[in-house]
């Protein structure tokens, strides 16, 4: 296979690189300058690196390179949008025309324009089904029955708040509501949650946005979440299955195991 992987911030992009060698296919990187590892350069023959607001500069990329098909890995902070990135006359034409700056709108406008380009978009999972989330407990420790009706009160309140395409996270303590995640991401929410709750445990709930397919904005936890979990008091962790990626799987489960964190797949 021959496509192009636009690479944002996190292990995704370096694993999906990783797995797409294994396999022989043929990549090209587009990699976010504000975002991106330089470690992606050595995974790859052929790397470009453009800048967030440079829309027409990635276009111009994918058609030079002769790719009509294309992967979105790793994140990009909703933030940029805010920050001092300039945005070429693409996208500033883009911005302009879209009802609400929410990702499904942003992200979905760019889909659209790539898609007149004759670029299609694949999923993002594509390249690494077997870190995908399971059903059931992944964790030696189960949830407790405290922690599971925290579990079933965070699916609702994280489900309604992915249907308003906000954060995917919430922080619940006691069935109570502590923090939703907006733009800050997950690991700040979850320090705002503990100064909240007089370290009282805390759960941890991540939902997929109501939307079909899972092209771009997947929910991703990793290694790299069970410290923070630890520093919180974070002791139980909601994930959805099958719609959620879970970086460095195997390392994650032993330190939430040392941890005595509990992982469910729901």
């Amino acid at each position: 296979m021959r496509y192009g992987l636009i690479a944002g911030n996190g292990r995704f992009p370096l694993l999906a690189l990783e797995s797409a060698r294994q396999l022989g296919h043929d990549v090209t990187v587009i990699a976010i300058e504000e975002e991106a590892s330089r470690e992606v350069e050595a995974l790859v023959p052929r790397c470009h690196w453009v800048s967030l607001g440079q829309l027409s500069k990635l276009i111009d990329i994918l058609k030079s390179e002769g790719i009509t098909e294309v992967v979105m890995a790793g994140q990009v902070k909703h933030a940029k949008i805010f920050s001092s990135i300039r945005p070429d006359w693409r996208l500033i034409k883009l911005l302009a025309s879209l009802p609400s700056k929410n990702t499904d709108g942003l992200i979905g406008g760019v889909v659209r324009i790539l898609a007149d380009e004759g670029i299609r978009l694949r999923n993002s999972t594509e390249l690494l089904t077997p870190l995908v989330a399971s059903a059931g407990s992944m964790t030696r420790r189960k949830p407790s029955s405290e922690e599971t009706r925290d579990i079933e009160y965070g699916r609702r309140v994280a489900d309604a708040l992915a249907g308003f395409d906000l954060g995917q996270s919430v922080a619940i303590c006691e069935r109570a509501c502590v923090a939703l995640e907006a733009m800050e991401g997950t690991d700040a929410m979850l320090r705002r949650a503990a100064s909240l709750v007089n370290g009282k445990p805390l759960t941890l709930v991540k939902a997929a946005r109501r939307r079909e397919h899972l092209l771009f904005d997947v929910p991703v936890v990793g290694y790299d979440t069970i410290p923070v979990m630890r520093e919180t008091g974070t002791t139980a962790l909601a994930v959805e299955a099958g719609r959620t990626l879970m970086l460095d799987r195997e390392r994650m489960i032993e330190a939430a195991n040392e941890a005595r964190i509990a992982i469910m797949g729901v």
